[in-house]
């Protein structure tokens, strides 16, 4: 069995290195690695950090993109794992057994995806929790009660996405739960969970940093609802963001 990595980048030395670090220390017996770097053309000291891991990076893909979500596609075009997830640069694994773990519930459950937790930490004291997201097992109907789990934490097979297609790019914020809707709830993809804290990400991040990106992240959620011809219920959207609430309460565990 092989696993695909993707992670894409723009500008960001700071934090690649620990994200890369996070995916090359993975101990995986019996299965193999493919770890794919998409680089949107970075003109700060990224490129150096990416080339100074060699072979151990499977690919690396340079250049212009349109968007994060252009970019994950690249990636995904690429991939050629039997089972593929997506780590943002300014993440990382929180040991070198979390693929190991995600495999394990593959093979126990025949899953299509697996899923697990994450944390929020502070963008230089990565020990420091802000938000604990506890996902807890998908069950049908789970969205319509504004579930989602992290989508760094989600894992998918290959043939998944050959069947049912990659990211929306008419998104701009929330692709990853247009797609991940659309899997799992449109299409009823079975879901595995891992119930444990597989990433950490440094909060700040895009539909997150200011109220107003908030919104529009909502206002596109609702959009991949229409987009799938799913009937969105009305509560949906309030209980969406008060299923937050607990991962501010819970963030010291």
């Amino acid at each position: 069995m092989k696993v695909s990595i993707i992670t894409v980048v723009l500008n960001n030395a700071d934090c690649i290195a620990d994200a890369i670090e996070s995916v090359l220390s993975q101990k995986l017996e019996g299965a193999e690695l493919e770890y794919i770097i998409v680089d949107g053309g970075s003109t700060d000291n990224t490129p150096e950090i990416i080339k100074s891991y060699g072979s151990r990076i499977t690919r690396t893909i340079t250049g212009k993109d349109k968007g994060i979500y252009h970019a994950m596609n690249k990636g995904l075009q690429a991939a050629t794992g039997d089972i593929i997830g997506i780590l943002n640069s300014v993440d990382f694994y929180t040991g070198p057994h979390v693929l190991a773990k995600v495999l394990e519930v593959f093979k126990s459950t025949n899953a299509d995806t697996v899923y697990g937790d994450l944390k929020y930490v502070h963008p230089q004291d990565t020990d420091r929790t802000l938000r604990y997201w506890r996902s807890g097992i998908y069950r049908p109907g789970s969205f319509k009660l504004g579930w989602m789990p992290p989508h760094p934490t989600f894992f998918v097979k290959k043939h998944l996405y050959e069947k049912h297609g990659y990211f929306d790019t008419e998104f701009t914020s929330a692709a990853d739960y247009e797609l991940m809707l659309r899997m799992l709830h449109k299409h009823n993809a079975s879901a595995g969970y891992v119930p444990e804290v597989l990433v950490k990400m440094r909060a700040g991040g895009k539909s997150n940093k200011q109220i107003s990106n908030r919104l529009h992240a909502n206002r596109e959620d609702r959009r991949a609802w229409q987009k799938n011809g799913l009937r969105l219920p009305f509560y949906t959207g309030w209980l969406k963001p008060l299923r937050k609430l607990p991962q501010f309460l819970r963030r010291g565990k």
